[in-house]
């Protein structure tokens, strides 16, 4: 019995080695073979010639001479010029030149001058490039008496403000896309970026003040982290510093609900008339287009200025989620009016905005990035270089906890080269150790054998 025994031992030490040296050549083998690019190689993003071209004839123009850029049905760029001259050289450079009565500059000055009227709360107002106006929007909680004051003040700028009345409220999306939670109510996760020694959640400013202290269920057993940066009003940005400073696998992915998710591989700045999506946790992903830029917003709690305006639906909670197409982020929720339901306006604040004043860099699902995190954005990029209808959120992606990580992609992360070489190394230890624990009882057994026949 005792030499039965010792034989199941020694079998199931070889098995367990071989097994181990099995384990450890796949785990050295997929991640070198998985092994990301240089750091210095750039990573693939569609922030595009189309909006590149586009952004460029402005400012190459000057903005006496144009209107702004959009993005057409057809993907292609189209600038709004004031000349002819201006329009030959926009066609030249291969875009689309509309001729328009008014420039940039007088558009950037209605708005100035809007701005510098009386507060009314509940009004926005945004340029559209593509009918050469300024929008100026009032919702449901604006007297008659404030609108008419308002018209007044557009009847006075000119002819190209126009005034719009809308349903509902202009009101934070209080209450991505996952969930945050904190005494001040709900919001949705926007954005991972990193200062390259901390890790952040970049949200919506008006979500909670600092000091804020932010949970992933509702029993406050899991902490997120603490609002370290607000900014509202004026912008709507804020960070949540993660309590352990780090953001974990999986940053540089958004969720959009059942598990899956789009990668996100850097950050740039939308054009009007391109396709974008928003992720919530309230409404989960909805798309739409980008309908204005340089949106201003008279919130109840204050103004907001530099957002860009569109008309994809948001809900109560969907605040701070973010905005993104073919994996580019492009801004973060702020607020607007309407709902999934009937539809509605949402304004995000730009991603790039953000990032330039917080000092951050975005954390992006692309390896080849340094430290994972995107280079900084250019002030002149902006995104949209297929047809609007045609954009896609981005490449898709599994999201799982850490703990929900499968076995095999544990197993082949490039970080396991030097646990699988241990694992090799132990394997062949404990073959050899065998090996020689076996050859020792063979050669005492036979010494006790024969030391017995000879008597």
């Amino acid at each position: 019995m005792r030499h039965a025994r010792r034989r199941v031992v020694r079998r199931v030490t070889r098995l367990a080695a071989v097994g181990g040296l099995l384990l450890g050549g796949v785990m050295v083998t997929r991640a070198v073979a998985s092994e990301p690019p240089a750091a210095t190689a750039v990573p693939h993003t569609y922030a595009t010639k189309a909006g590149r071209t586009g952004a460029e004839l402005v400012s190459r123009l000057g903005s006496s001479r144009t209107a702004g850029t959009w993005i057409g049905a057809d993907g292609k760029p189209v600038v709004a010029v004031t000349d002819e001259q201006a329009a030959a050289e926009v066609q030249k450079a291969g875009a689309k030149a509309k001729v328009v009565g008014h420039s940039m500059d007088e558009l950037k000055s209605a708005a100035k001058t809007l701005r510098s009227a009386p507060r009314v709360a509940g009004t926005a107002w945004s340029m559209d490039y593509r009918t050469n106006e300024v929008v100026v929007q009032g919702d449901s909680t604006v007297s008659a008496s404030d609108w008419a004051a308002m018209t007044k003040v557009a009847d006075g700028i000119g002819g190209f403000v126009r005034m719009e009345r809308t349903q509902g409220t202009f009101t934070p999306r209080l209450n991505g896309a996952q969930p945050i939670l904190s005494t001040g109510g709900r919001c949705s996760a926007g954005f991972n970026v990193t200062n390259g020694q901390s890790d952040f959640i970049l949200t919506a400013g008006h979500c909670g003040p600092t000091g804020s202290i932010w949970f992933a269920d509702t029993g406050g057993n899991n902490q997120l982290g603490r609002t370290v940066t607000q900014n509202f009003p004026g912008n709507d940005f804020s960070l949540v510093q993660y309590a352990d400073g780090k953001a974990g696998d999986g940053a540089g992915v958004v969720f959009i609900g059942n598990g899956k998710g789009v990668q996100i591989t850097g950050a740039g700045d939308p054009a009007i008339g391109q396709r974008v999506f928003r992720s919530g946790s309230t409404s989960g992903l909805r798309d739409g287009q980008v309908t204005g830029v340089n949106s201003t917003v008279n919130y109840p709690e204050g103004t907001v200025t530099g957002l860009i305006e569109t008309n994809v639906c948001a809900e109560p909670g969907d605040s701070g989620g973010p905005m993104f197409s073919e994996g580019i982020a492009l801004g973060i929720t702020s607020g607007g009016s309407g709902d999934c339901t009937q539809g509605g306006t949402t304004f995000f604040q730009p991603v790039t905005k953000a990032l330039t004043a917080l000092g951050m860099r975005l954390i992006v699902s692309n390896p080849a990035a340094a430290g994972g995190a995107s280079p900084a954005p250019s002030a002149t990029s902006a995104q949209g270089s297929i047809a609007p209808g045609a954009a896609s959120p981005g490449s898709s992606a599994a999201v799982e906890g850490a703990q929900g990580t499968p076995l095999l992609s544990r197993l082949t992360d490039t970080r396991n080269v030097g646990p699988g070489l241990l694992v090799v190394g132990g394997s062949l230890i404990a073959l050899v150790a065998t090996r020689y624990i076996r050859s020792e009882q063979d050669r005492k057994a036979y010494q006790r054998y024969y030391s017995a026949t000879w008597g």
